[in-house]
């Protein structure tokens, strides 16, 4: 009786089981599919998101940048452009203006 009563509950276990992984499989879990124009409208949405952010993002560099720049005084200002021209000079592995060079060993 014991043993029929465990062959019983195990066959009942593994139906159960068995069941549950079928109505697993049958129902639709994943997102719903969209069409094509609902998905370019979408994509088209992001886009100017991402574009009006960047903007915002820039114009917000830009004010930055500009207010450093006007709280400098002249000579700062000069020294600043001498500097980052030098600095870009240098980046491009160019040579000193000739003169420059030539009036620096005299």
């Amino acid at each position: 009786m014991k043993c029929f009563a465990r062959l019983a509950l195990l066959s009942l276990l593994i139906s159960f089981t068995q069941t549950g992984s079928f109505f697993a499989q049958e129902r639709g879990g994943g997102p719903p599919a969209k069409s094509i124009k609902q998905e370019i409208k979408s994509n088209k949405r992001l886009r100017q998101e991402k574009r009006e952010k960047r903007k915002l993002e820039k114009a917000e560099q830009k004010a930055i940048k500009k207010h450093h720049k006007r709280i400098q005084t002249q000579k700062v200002r000069k020294r600043m452009k001498a500097s980052r021209k030098k600095s870009k000079r240098i980046n491009n592995n160019e040579r000193e203006f000739f003169l420059t060079r030539w009036l620096r060993k005299l």
